[in-house]
């Protein structure tokens, strides 16, 4: 007990000091707090990451109707806002019988081909040229020579119910939808697929509005390839497409989704594979990057400049189905459209800009009008979400 005693004593300040320095603890503790802060300073990591790269979306097809390369620039590192388009630039496309095909601007940073003098065809091979004029430096860009491999058709699209949660008694539970293709090739050249699709379905307001009934789309946004290289067979089975719940309103009404199948060679497969790992990561500074995943477009100007983005060429299968069924428990998208009733023709004010009409009663056995009143324009017009105009497609009402 004596050891521990002196142990503490030595520890302490000197008697004299301590008395000195007791009035200013509290400004010393101050000081102290002052300096570290002012110590503390953000850190931006050093990479050796350019501060705007090339990215070029594009895909080429056999199909009619125009092609569409899509040109921006990279953010800087560690800001975030929306990509710049790259405008003013000159792009075509070149085949292997050495006919070439310019891109015409249309919108910003969008180029497009020519319906008329220009149509994919299966086996040519195709390059992208692009030159960038900032007024200061013209750059040239160049993809490597892309072959249009021949795909086949898609065998089937089908849909299973799935149950998202079970009912009893009188709750009839939740229903979802699982969509699956099947595939093959007989002469088993294509061993790299990629799918994408465009989905379709009807909206139809809760109230007797003008726009009551509209046609809704939307693309699909996942990245969803597979190989049948280590296989004996080019044979696909049971595939997923797409997975809906009831968190959408898809369902509800009459619903369709049209599956585009691609023909990949090896490079562009091992492309969408590095990229999907990367969405399957959490985004940070430590973790892949898009710049590390090689693309097949080169600077000319200067080799050592990254591109980030693929030139795709492919043709293309599709094919479309319908789903009309009864499906438990898809959700309401619209609980909380009234928000107020006036009655008698009074004036409302801000009608049609921020204020709609949901249902207008005229009068009757001695009531007087009553119309309920709407805040979100969304509830009053399903032009908000889509289309009042059938599209071409679609098939019975």
């Amino acid at each position: 007990m004596k050891q521990n005693n002196d142990s503490l004593k030595n520890s302490r300040l000197p008697s004299t000091i301590h008395r000195f320095l007791q009035p200013f603890s509290g400004l010393i503790i101050l000081f102290c707090l002052i300096v570290l802060n002012g110590c503390i300073v953000q850190f931006t990591p050093e990479t050796e990451e350019e501060k705007e790269l090339l990215v070029v979306e594009g895909l080429i097809t056999d199909q009619p109707g125009p092609n569409t390369i899509k040109l921006s620039t990279s953010l800087p590192f560690g800001k975030k806002s929306e990509a710049k388009p790259l405008t003013g630039c000159s792009v075509s496309l070149k085949d292997d019988l050495g006919n070439l095909y310019p891109l015409s601007e249309k919108g910003a940073g969008t180029y497009v081909t020519n319906s008329s003098a220009f149509r994919g065809q299966a086996g040519r091979f195709y390059t992208l040229k692009i030159r960038t004029d900032n007024g200061a430096k013209v750059i040239n860009y160049e993809s490597s020579p892309v072959e249009m491999k021949p795909v086949p058709p898609i065998d089937s699209i089908y849909y299973e119910k799935t149950v998202i949660k079970e009912g009893f008694g009188n709750y009839f539970g939740i229903d979802g939808c699982d969509i699956f293709l099947d595939t093959h090739d007989p002469e088993n050249k294509c061993k790299y697929y990629r799918w994408d699709f465009n989905e379709t379905w009807i909206l139809r307001l809760l109230f007797p509005v003008e726009n009551i009934k509209c046609w809704v789309s939307d693309t699909s946004t996942s990245i969803n390839f597979k190989s049948t290289a280590a296989f004996d067979e080019a044979r696909i089975i049971r595939h997923p497409v797409a997975s809906i719940t009831n968190t959408t309103d898809r369902l509800k009404i009459k619903y369709s989704i049209s599956v585009n199948q691609y023909s990949l060679n090896e490079d562009e497969y091992i492309y969408w594979e590095k990229l999907q790992n990367i969405t399957d990561q959490v985004g940070g500074l430590y973790d892949v990057i898009p710049a590390s995943v090689p693309g097949n477009v080169f600077c000319i100007d200067n080799p050592g400049e990254r591109v980030l983005g693929y030139f795709s060429v492919s043709a293309r299968s599709s094919k479309r189905i319908f789903i009309r069924d009864n499906f438990a428990g898809i959700v309401n998208l619209y609980p909380d459209c009234p928000v107020d009733t006036v009655y008698g023709d009074v004036e409302i004010w801000g009608l049609g800009e921020s204020i709609w009409v949901l249902s207008d009663n005229p009068p009757s056995f001695g009531s007087p009008r009553r119309r309920i009143l709407t805040d979100k324009k969304g509830c009053a017009d399903c032009t908000v979400r889509g289309t009042n105009i059938k599209p071409e497609f679609w098939i019975g009402d």
